[in-house]
């Protein structure tokens, strides 16, 4: 095969020319690396070559070269180096001959040159590698292409090898980065390249920054990059700046009021997140550094000596220029902010706790206004600030010093409890568990006290997020509970015998599973490994008893569902229960007149799947099978079918590729459920409706990212999907039926949202035109405008999936019109119908790099 050819195929829409092309890859590699290396790295080289084949080409070279499992990078590299120094030579001079003729950002080849250093350096070997990159670097005569290149490699090398295999060329690696990074540099895209590569070599530049004219000119150059008006570059200066006043604290003394004051002051204030999140980690590195430099001092004092390094007292000394930045930071929040998002509002949040445990007292006269002039403002936003103000300086001041403001802040705190805002009452509900943490004399013994315990036992049913801060450092009680009512389970099951009171008896036991699954949710995974046996043992005591007498389906039920918690909490290590419960399980499911139990024991297989994983197929045949002729049978209540249904997609998303042989039984049922019609006037119906929809949604989604794979490994095997996609159109006109049901429920709404964003996801650009209608775009509308911060988030990701398939598509017809006549286009066409490049932990999206494609065109 030509392998132009083979290396464009593997980003082809066509999965059986994908499955050849990785095929014969694969087997290439196999039968002869040396030939395939040499091969790839002189296809990367030829600049006659499409793009596409030259990019294609290097990530083949770098994945054999280097991988992100550490095991494997050791391998590949030990392989390297035992291979014929002639192949070695020419796949190295052919990579750094590749430098600057490559035409996409991030560049392969100096991915594969760092790739070959790391395996190469560490064992002494090319040893001129630096001094090369050094001299294209330097010469101003080099294109701006070679240059930017060249510093990449650097900083691709300084990011991942050990520091102490550098130290001996750090001057030499320093100069090279500083060349580059001065602005008198005309191309915005060598400073940028070389400002990321100096953030990855400050761990071995000691000795430069020991010496005063060079430290003086590094500093010169770092702090002359965070006045640019290109954000990219002014970040990486700031990253470097905090980077250095964590390594070089003892240096900066004659830099701090002249020059970096002045930028991280100036940063905080930028309403660009990424600059004010640099500005506000400075300040919490410094109260880091401090920290550790007073309890060094203390230390020394013990032993009678002298210190090593001394606090300057940074942090001190500008406290009454940084609170007031931080507390208005603080003011910035959005209602629905994103659990995993790391914004100003948070870090200044954080770097307030920082400043209050590093400067103590000083703190409390800087924020203490804020907190009483905005506490109660009408505006939620300045309410939570105050707040949030107040719960963050709790820790750090002498106790007895806070005491009249905490005394002061009670009353209006508890008042807020009952904030119509939700962010204000988790804030507070978090700021009184501060209070009894750390002043409990403030509520113990007190008129609080009384007050304050009505307060959170009434906020115990409020949303999660207050609840969970209301039971905040709790966890030695909940420990002690678990087991008390473990305790009080099994001397009731003794009784069983002697029980006269047969309701109240069930109803006991009950109550106690009840309680038991709600204290087990809050026990970690390894006390619950401790308590385990005993709980499986008594739970299992209850779905059998020995009097012979048959139980009432609610117990059944409430056994079976604080099994179901344990699952949660164990995760895999629930296997060993699974012999010894599986019986109960399989009657349970087979359970014909209390349906309820047949729910729990159906949704309990869903959770068993999600907590084993593949270890599911051991017993994913049989209960497949009794799930297969629940369906079927008539005799079954409705409302245990769509939970049904939901499991399917449970045990695909549990088994992968292993789901295979369930597929086509499956498939159909979800195709036959899914078009189910019910009388609109019967209410019932209408929610069964909603719930049978809602397990097809699942169901398919479960399938579809389970058949897909990881996408931290390996891409999934070619051909898995292809199974799926002759049923595409239905799904999607499913989701265009819900989305145009005026009865759609926000769960509805929810699934419905993350399937489409897993389509895109799964499928790219093909499915582009299938998913662009009016239904399915108002449906993710709804989605994001939603109150429900699960719906809102699931929605803005499937819009974020299909934007980006729209712009694929766009970027992808305006190429293909402007090169359609050359062959460059038509390996264009073929490499943009694959919609993303394969196993590239560096490569920017691929509308990224389309634009560009476009415009050098």
């Amino acid at each position: 095969m030509d392998l132009t050819g083979v290396l464009e195929a593997t980003v082809s829409s066509d999965q059986n020319a994908l499955q050849a092309a990785q095929t014969y890859l694969e087997t290439a590699a196999q039968q002869n690396l040396p030939q395939f290396l040499v091969a790839l790295v002189t296809e990367l080289a030829d600049a006659t070559k499409s793009q596409v084949a030259r990019m294609a080409a290097g990530l083949q070279l770098k994945n054999q070269l280097t991988s992100k499992d550490a095991a494997v990078r050791l391998q590949y590299q030990q392989r390297w180096l035992s291979l014929d120094e002639a192949v070695k030579s020419h796949v190295k001079n052919m990579a750094v001959q590749t430098l600057g003729t490559e035409v996409a950002r991030p560049a392969i080849a100096p991915q594969c040159i760092a790739a070959i250093a790391c395996a190469e350096i560490p064992q002494r070997q090319w040893q001129d590698l630096i001094a090369i990159l050094y001299q294209l670097i330097i010469d101003t005569t080099n294109t701006e292409k070679v240059r930017e290149h060249a510093l990449e490699t650097l900083g691709y090398i300084c990011q991942d090898i050990e520091p102490e295999h550098l130290v001996d060329q750090g001057h030499t690696i320093l100069t090279a980065i500083v060349t580059g990074m001065k602005k008198e540099e005309p191309n915005m895209h060598i400073r940028i390249a070389a400002t990321n590569a100096l953030l990855n070599s400050l761990e071995f530049t000691k000795q430069n920054f020991e010496r005063v004219s060079e430290r003086n000119y590094i500093m010169q150059v770092v702090c002359e990059a965070t006045q640019t008006g290109e954000i990219q570059l002014k970040v990486a200066a700031l990253q470097n700046i905090v980077k250095i006043v964590s390594l070089y604290y003892q240096h900066m003394e004659e830099y701090m009021g002249t020059a970096l004051f002045p930028i991280s002051l100036d940063a905080i204030k930028s309403d660009c997140d990424e600059i004010a999140l640099q500005g506000i980690e400075f300040w919490s590195s410094i109260c880091d550094e401090e920290m550790d430099l007073e309890i060094e001092a203390v230390e020394a004092r013990e032993n009678n000596k002298e210190p090593e390094q001394t606090s300057k007292h940074y942090a001190k000394g500008a406290l009454q220029y940084i609170a007031p930045l931080l507390t208005e930071c603080l003011t910035k929040q959005e209602e629905f902010d994103d659990d995993d998002d790391w914004n100003p509002n948070k870090a200044a949040g954080v770097c307030l706790m920082l400043l209050a445990q590093c400067c103590e007292d000083n703190i409390i006269n800087h924020v203490s206004a804020f907190i009483e002039t905005n506490i109660i403002k009408e505006d939620w936003k300045l309410r939570d600030a105050a707040v949030m103000a107040f719960g963050s300086i709790l820790e750090g001041p002498d106790p007895q010093a806070l005491q009249p403001y905490a005394d002061k802040a009670l009353p209006t705190l508890l008042h807020l409890m009952r904030d119509q805002s939700v962010v204000v009452r988790d804030s507070v509900a978090w700021t009184l568990g501060r209070i009894c943490e750390i002043l409990p004399q403030v509520v113990i013994g007190g008129k609080f006290l009384e007050p304050l315990v009505e307060s959170l036992l009434e906020s115990l049913k409020a949303e999660p997020r207050v609840a969970a801060n209301v039971c905040w450092d709790c966890y030695d009680v909940v420990q002690g509970t678990t087991l008390v009512i473990l305790e009080r389970l099994n001397r009731l099951l003794e009784m069983e015998k002697n029980v006269a009171d047969r309701a109240q008896y069930h109803d006991l036991q009950s109550l106690l599973c009840a309680t038991l699954q709600s204290v087990l949710r809050k026990v970690n995974p390894q006390d619950a490994l401790q308590i385990a046996p005993l709980m499986m043992q008594a739970l299992l005591q209850m779905l059998s008893p020995g009097s012979g007498v048959k139980i009432v389906g609610g117990v059944q039920e409430d056994a079976l569902m604080a099994i179901g918690t344990l699952v949660e909490v164990l995760g895999m290590n629930f296997d060993p229960y699974m012999e010894s419960f599986k019986p109960y399980l399989i009657e349970a499911l087979r359970e014909r007149v209390e349906y309820q139990v047949c729910v729990a024991a159906v949704g309990l297989v869903g959770d068993i799947a999600r907590a084993l994983g593949e270890k599911i197929m051991n017993v994913s045949d049989l209960f497949m099978q009794i799930l297969m002729e629940n369906l079927a049978d008539a005799n079954v209540h409705r409302s245990v079918k769509p939970h049904i249904l939901s499991v399917f997609g449970d045990v695909a998303l549990a088994i992968g590729p292993s789901f295979s042989p369930y597929f086509d039984v499956v498939i159909a049922t979800l195709n036959q459920a899914s078009v189910t019609i019910v009388d609109k006037a019967d209410y019932d119906m209408v929610d069964y409706l909603n719930e049978l929809r809602e397990g097809c949604l699942e169901a398919y989604t479960g399938i579809i990212q389970g058949l897909k794979g990881s996408t931290d490994g390996p891409s999934p095997t070619p051909g898995l999907l292809d199974v799926i996609q002759p049923h595409l159109l239905h799904i999607i006109n499913f989701i265009e039926v819900i989305a145009t049901d005026v009865d759609h429920t926000e769960s509805n709404v929810s699934s419905a949202c993350g399937l489409v964003g897993d389509i895109c996801s799964a499928f790219g650009a093909q499915v582009h035109v299938l998913l662009e209608k009016q239904a399915i775009n108002e449906l993710l509308q709804e989605g994001r405008r939603s109150k429900t911060h699960k719906t809102k988030q699931v929605a803005t990701w499937a819009t974020k999936e299909l934007r980006k398939l729209k712009q694929q598509q766009r970027l992808r017809q305006m190429y293909n019109r402007s090169l359609s006549r050359s062959r460059r286009g038509s390996h264009a066409r073929r490499y943009w119908g694959a919609g993303r490049y394969q196993e590239s932990d560096r490569i920017d999206h691929v509308t990224a790099t389309t634009e560009r494609a476009c415009e050098s065109a």
